[in-house]
Order: C-alpha cells, then sequence, then structure tokens
C-alpha cells in the first residue's frame, strides 16, 4: 500500500522582547492513516490494536522563559503550559531517525495530554515537573478532558548532560486512569532511564540511545517493561540505523474485529501480556532540493522479530498466524524548513543553544 504517514506541520514563533516561545505541531495522521500506525505490535497507535493515530492537535504549547534575573547564579528557569507531552521519558519517535514506531511508544513518552511545566537548569542539570490530566485521548480530533481531571497527574524528570552531546535522564510519572476517559480506571506508576549521545563518530555524525522503561498498574498487578537501544550513522548524503527492542504490553479485550480493542475499557480488559523482540534496519540517502529549501530522502526499512505470550489467554500465534513476523517499509521522507525538534521538551529543559526557530513540514 501506498501511505502518507506522519504528516507534520511544526511552528515555532518567539517574541524576544517578552521572554515568550510557542511551539504548535499539527499531525495529520487522523486523515491519512485513520486504522493507525503501520507497524506490527505498536500498542497506542498501531494498527494491530484499538486507540488511535496522533490527535491533529500534536504540541500547541506557550513557554515563559528566563524569568530569572540575570544576576541570579542559579541557572534557567521557565513555565510552559498547554497541550504536549508530559516531562517524561525519551523523544517522540517522530523526531527519531526511524518510520517505525517502537512497541514501547506509551510506555516511553505521556503525550498529548494537557500540561503545566515548570523547568531549570544549571549548567549540566535540568530538572523538570509537571501537572496533567491522566486520560489518553481516545480520537485524533480529540482534546484532553480539562475539568476534573487536570492535575490528577504529574511527571517529573533529571537530566544531567556531562559533556558535549551526551544526555542522561531519569523519570517518574503517577497517571491516573489513562484508558478509562471519565476517571474510573486503573493507576499506571511509570519509570524511565535513557543515555543518548548525538554528536562526531567515526568520521560521520552518530547517534545512540540506550533506554529502560517500566510501567506497572494496579499497585503492581501488571508489570510492562521494556529495554530498547538503537543507532544512526550517517556520512555525506547516506544513513544506517539499526534499532532493537524488547518490550512486554498488554492484550486487552477485543471486539468482533481482533484487531481492535475496546475503548474505554474496564479495569478487568486486560487480558494478558505479550512479549515483542524487534530487529529493524534502515538505510536513508538525503538528496537536497535547494530551490525548496526541502530535503528529500529515499529510504528503506526492514523489522522481523517475535511476539509471544508472556501471562494470559492472548496467544500472538492464534492472532497473527505466527510468532515470527517480517515488516517492510520503503518510502520517501520530505522535510522543508528546520529540522525536526526533540518533541518533549520546553524552555530551559531544551539543551542549550536551542531556541524557537520557524516553520516546518515533514511527512512520509
Amino acid at each position: 500500500d501506498l501511505t502518507l504517514t506522519q504528516p507534520a506541520v511544526v511552528l515555532h514563533a518567539a517574541a524576544p522582547r517578552w521572554r515568550l516561545a510557542l511551539v504548535a505541531t499539527l499531525n495529520l495522521e487522523g486523515l491519512t492513516m485513520p486504522g493507525g500506525e503501520l507497524a506490527p505490535g505498536d500498542w497506542g497507535e498501531g494498527f494491530v490494536d484499538r486507540r488511535h493515530p496522533h490527535t491533529y492537535a500534536h504540541e500547541l504549547l506557550l513557554t515563559a522563559g528566563d524569568l530569572l534575573s540575570p544576576r541570579w547564579a542559579a541557572g534557567s528557569l521557565s513555565l510552559s503550559a498547554g497541550k504536549g507531552f508530559a516531562p517524561f521519558g525519551t523523544d517522540d519517535p517522530m523526531s527519531r531517525p526511524f518510520v517505525r514506531f517502537p512497541v514501547n511508544h506509551h510506555l516511553a513518552q505521556i503525550l498529548e495530554r494537557a500540561v503545566a511545566i515548570a523547568a531549570w537548569r544549571a549548567g549540566p542539570v535540568g530538572l523538570e515537573g509537571g501537572l496533567l490530566n491522566g486520560d489518553e485521548p481516545e480520537r485524533p480530533g480529540q482534546w484532553p478532558r480539562i475539568g476534573g481531571r487536570f492535575g490528577d497527574s504529574w511527571a517529573a524528570r533529571l537530566t544531567l548532560r556531562p559533556a558535549a552531546g551526551l544526555e542522561v535522564q531519569g523519570s517518574t510519572a503517577r497517571v491516573s486512569s489513562p484508558e478509562h476517559r471519565p476517571g474510573a480506571g486503573l493507576e499506571q506508576r511509570k519509570h524511565d532511564v535513557s543515555a543518548r549521545f548525538a554528536g562526531p563518530l567515526l568520521g560521520g555524525d552518530g547517534y545512540l540511545l540506550g533506554e529502560w522503561a517500566r510501567s506497572a498498574e494496579a499497585n503492581g498487578a501488571f508489570h510492562f517493561a521494556s529495554l530498547l537501544g538503537e543507532a544512526a550513522w550517517s556520512r555525506g548524503p547516506h544513513r544506517l540505523a539499526y534499532r532493537f527492542e524488547r518490550t512486554t504490553r498488554p492484550e486487552e479485550e477485543r471486539l468482533t474485529d481482533l484487531f481492535r480493542s475496546e475503548r474505554p475499557h474496564l479495569d478487568n480488559a486486560v487480558f494478558g501480556v505479550t512479549r515483542w523482540s524487534v530487529h529493524t534496519l534502515g538505510y536513508g540517502v538525503a538528496v537536497p532540493v535547494r530551490a525548496l529549501a526541502a530535503r528529500v530522502e529515499p529510504l528503506i526499512e526492514v523489522s522481523t522479530g517475535t511476539a509471544r505470550r508472556v501471562v494470559g489467554l492472548v496467544d500472538p500465534a492464534a492472532l497473527y498466524g505466527r510468532n515470527r513476523f517480517w515488516s517492510f517499509t520503503a518510502g520517501i521522507r520530505v522535510s522543508v524548513g528546520a529540522p525536526m525538534h526533540r518533541m518533549g521538551r520546553y524552555g530551559a529543559a531544551l539543551p542549550a543553544g536551542m531556541r524557537p526557530g520557524h516553520a516546518h513540514g515533514e511527512v512520509m
């Protein structure tokens, strides 16, 4: 199938005099991929189960930065509010080297919530804390439920940048009833630790990420964990990328269509846990189109892995016909304007030197 995947338009705007910055990300997957991401096992926006593509208003945040007096030696402080990512986990996969989303997307990020975030940075140390609504959107056009839900959940993240290009973060969160919008569902306790490097490597540009994530529900009755490692190396127009992840995810009550689950579901809808072990290898060639200030990158990605039952009633072999799967993607990434920003970090949480830029669009 020929599919337009992950179409996004990003706007960064700033009013330096007022120390204000705006980030807005419009995501059109609800129009181009109403069935969800075309990737085996993805929990959240995945084609193989429930939910939704990303919402149309993926990010819409206003940040007030540099709130501390320059005479202070206590670093930089910012406040952000709007709709976007909670200060938890790693960057959104859309801004990372791969087209195929990892299975752990909703274990390692808390996205598309109404958030109020305070971020502080002093030298190599950064600290963020945020309040948010627990409910996760059920369809692309849905907005967070503010009344009765905002502030029922929180997230915090500590980031260390001990050397150029190197970043280590640890984060924790309590998310109230993410799977039941009125608020009667299970609570999640979430933890994430990662190390990231981006910079010169072996005569080219390198990117490395290692991540551990864990979510627990119902006071520990259910546990879901993930180990993920990914790397990319580019030299000239060529880019190679590899990712491996081993993730457990919930399997919930299915509808008549076995590839969709009930939304919203009740506490007893988790019927089991499956483990997905996935290798993904990608290659792309970037071709600049200077007349349009654009970049076109033909690419291919191949994923292979296994899906196995850990506990419960859901057996992947019964659903898909076998435990091992293959996925092949050939496409063209088109980007216009500035590179995609690191979704999920705002204001003082951004690495030094990163400031709002200008309009940008990218489609796959």
